[in-house]
């Protein structure tokens, strides 16, 4: 959407409402060759696997009791997720996005949808496509329905017709999409093992980044991020959610999209006005060590009496 619909991403392309369905029905193609390629060439001497590796936010209806917000939560996990997941998984574009996109496409007195179609033997050609799931997640919205006026120029943004709330008590210690919203993370991972049949789940990415700047390496709202949602984790895991592996984002400060360097997600801070760029660990770094080598909580100390 960044890269193809609004331009700031690279490469920079404004195609209202239609550049970043094509791109992603590219991507979806594509990934679909490469993992037949694989299967068919070099699986069985090297038995790897491939995957695809999907960021979604978690969508929570602002009203649980309201048909209305439901279908609209429903409405926003599937133009995130589902965009890329539902081919992979279930062989089509979700069903709530082809009736949205379509509906719009006719109102603008547009001939086909701006949402591209597969051909029956993409869509066989594309299911199952995925040895694992690959999963990046950072936040929550709470959604609800908001219907945008007809306009002649459409976008990806307003085509589901739901608009994002946050709560104001929520977290937000980096930029001001970023809110530490733990319990989130659980539902998205009971979402996935519900919709496409509890695949092989690798956290690919996970994190949260700073905008100010901590002269002493105190990062203690990421131990606290790092903390709920790895605990998020662990419960869905005891749900019954088959995830495998997990990557805290990220192991360095680095390059950010169009933030370049000034939005840190990294464990190390980098210096990047030395020419060294020397690393010094973050407080994060002792916690998230202690995590990982116990492969989990750390046991609590016992007290003596």
């Amino acid at each position: 959407e960044k890269g193809y619909e609004t331009g700031e991403h690279a490469p920079g392309l404004k195609l209202g409402g239609c550049g970043a369905y094509k791109a992603a029905h590219h991507i979806i193609k594509t990934h679909a060759k490469v993992w037949h390629s694989y299967n068919s060439t070099w699986r069985r001497e090297q038995r790897g696997m491939v995957g695809i590796s999907l960021t979604s936010g978690w969508g929570e209806p602002v009203d649980p009791h309201s048909q209305t917000d439901r279908d609209a939560a429903e409405r926003y996990i599937q133009f995130h997720l589902g965009w890329f997941a539902n081919p992979i998984y279930r062989g089509d574009y979700p069903e709530v996005m082809k009736n949205y996109v379509g509906r719009k496409s006719a109102q603008q007195g547009l001939g086909t949808s701006r949402l591209p179609t597969f051909s029956v033997q993409e869509k066989t050609y594309i299911k199952g496509t995925s040895d694992f799931l690959g999963i990046g997640h950072f936040t929550t919205r709470y959604v609800l329905q908001k219907t945008f006026p007809f306009l002649q120029v459409s976008s990806y943004h307003t085509d589901p017709d739901l608009a994002e709330l946050v709560d104001p008590n929520w977290p937000a210690p980096g930029p001001k999409w970023l809110y530490s919203v733990p319990w989130g993370f659980r539902r998205l991972l009971n979402f996935i093992k519900t919709q496409y049949g509890n695949p092989l789940i690798y956290v690919t990415e996970n994190g949260v980044s700073e905008t100010m700047q901590c002269s002493q390496l105190c990062d203690e709202w990421r131990i606290q991020y790092l903390k709920g949602y790895i605990n998020e984790i662990l419960k869905a895991l005891n749900d019954g959610v088959n995830v495998k592996g997990y990557t805290a984002w990220s192991l360095l400060d680095k390059f950010e999209w169009n933030k370049g360097f000034s939005e840190r997600f990294g464990l190390y801070h980098i210096d990047f006005k030395n020419k060294n760029k020397p690393r010094h660990p973050k407080a994060s770094v002792d916690y998230y060590k202690k995590i990982i080598s116990a492969n989990g909580f750390p046991n609590p100390r016992e007290v003596m009496s």
